[in-house]
């Protein structure tokens, strides 16, 4: 991830950061330790061109400012991040202690929440220099950091979902049958960037058999007229992430295959209808999974209902089974349930869904009635 995440202000990295504090106090903890990634520009606005063995550590605690511990070589491009009027940037030179310039920041006996990129060496020089601290991660301490979305947040991700959806449009169009998944996937990249896409996280193109493997790796296998098509893309515009998926079928499809589509839409549609405030994450699983388990296909759809989506692609929260963690206005998520028949063919629709004040609504609107391509 390169640049900053948004054309928002300082004080909107401020409110972050002040947020993240409390919500880490509320958590037990006495502060949080924030390495290069989503979460430091989720926070800051600052990327770091590419992470290296020099640490880079945002402090963020319950009561003090918050200070971004960086190389002095890279001191100038964090001093540009839009967040860094919100911060105390502390640099350290090569030959230089870099943990206990950290050291002094923390308190000696605390535990701290760091985030889940975080490098072993840097989290072990930490613990070297403090012995009295301990650490969890930022998923298991604070998995809701990042997941309640405010209104320009909302707005990002709604442009994302168009433009993920203008490349569905797109793509339907290109001939299917005869050329490579490869071929296909390639046209799938190039139609998000056209969109407004800065970086493409992945384009599934999964045909006939290859289809009943969610996470298929994009191969040579040429794709044959009769085939089901499995398409899953996405990556980030302006920041935020977008996350489609269609299932579209070469030349006229089976009864049976239209059969499966058509379950597979039902089951997404329950889903999105079990989306409103105050009901647990695992309750939309559960409304997608009755769909498919009612109609005898349970044992093939194998994987979670959703995950959470922002300035990463997968983050908390998920739609599994067990994740009692109530929707909240604004968090944003997939509904992407799926029956993969081994050998055979697989279908997965898939829309972002954002929680409004009275139920749902979804960031993509192409059509999740079978299409026919060539």
């Amino acid at each position: 991830m390169t640049g900053t995440a948004a054309p928002f202000a300082a004080d909107d990295y401020r409110a972050r950061m002040e947020r993240a504090a409390r919500s880490a106090a509320e958590a037990g903890l006495a502060g949080l330790l924030v390495a290069p990634g989503p979460d430091l520009v989720w926070l800051t606005g600052y990327a770091p061109t590419a992470a290296t063995e020099r640490l880079t550590l945002l402090v963020l605690a319950p009561g003090q400012d918050p200070v971004l511990v960086v190389p002095t070589l890279e001191a100038p491009d964090a001093a540009k991040a839009t967040g860094a009027g919100a911060l105390t940037l502390r640099d350290w030179t090569d030959g230089k202690d870099p943990y206990a310039a950290t050291a002094a920041l923390l308190d000696t006996g605390g535990r701290f929440g760091i985030s889940d990129n975080a490098w072993a060496m840097h989290l072990l020089g930490l613990q070297k220099t403090l012995p009295g601290t301990s650490y969890a991660s930022l998923t298991d301490a604070l998995p809701m950091l990042r997941a309640v979305k405010d209104a320009a947040e909302l707005e990002l991700l709604a442009a994302a979902g168009a433009a993920a959806d203008a490349t569905f449009e797109e793509i339907r169009k290109v001939p299917f049958g005869g050329r490579r998944e490869s071929e296909v996937a390639a046209d799938l990249a190039g139609l998000l960037r056209r969109f407004g896409h800065s970086q493409v996280d992945f384009t599934i193109v999964a045909s006939g058999p290859n289809g009943a493997n969610p996470h298929h790796e994009v191969g040579d296998r040429v794709i044959e007229r009769g085939d089901m098509v499995v398409l899953d893309f996405g990556g980030l515009k302006d920041g935020y992430g977008s996350d489609t998926s269609r299932t579209v079928h070469v030349g006229e499809p089976t009864d049976e295959e239209r059969r499966v589509h058509d379950l597979v839409r039902a089951a997404q549609e329950a889903g999105f209808r079990a989306v409103r405030p105050g009901v647990p994450c695992q309750e939309v699983d559960r409304a997608a999974r009755a769909v498919i388990a009612d109609a005898g296909y349970g044992e093939y759809f194998i994987h979670r209902t959703g995950h959470g989506i922002g300035v990463t692609t997968h983050e908390p929260p998920y739609m599994i089974e067990g994740e009692e963690q109530p929707l909240v206005p604004g968090m944003c998520f997939s509904v992407e349930p799926g029956v993969y028949l081994p050998g055979r063919f697989g279908v997965r629709i898939e829309d972002i869904v954002t929680v409004t004040e009275d139920g749902g609504r979804r960031l993509n609107d192409t059509t999740r009635e079978m299409v026919i391509v060539d």
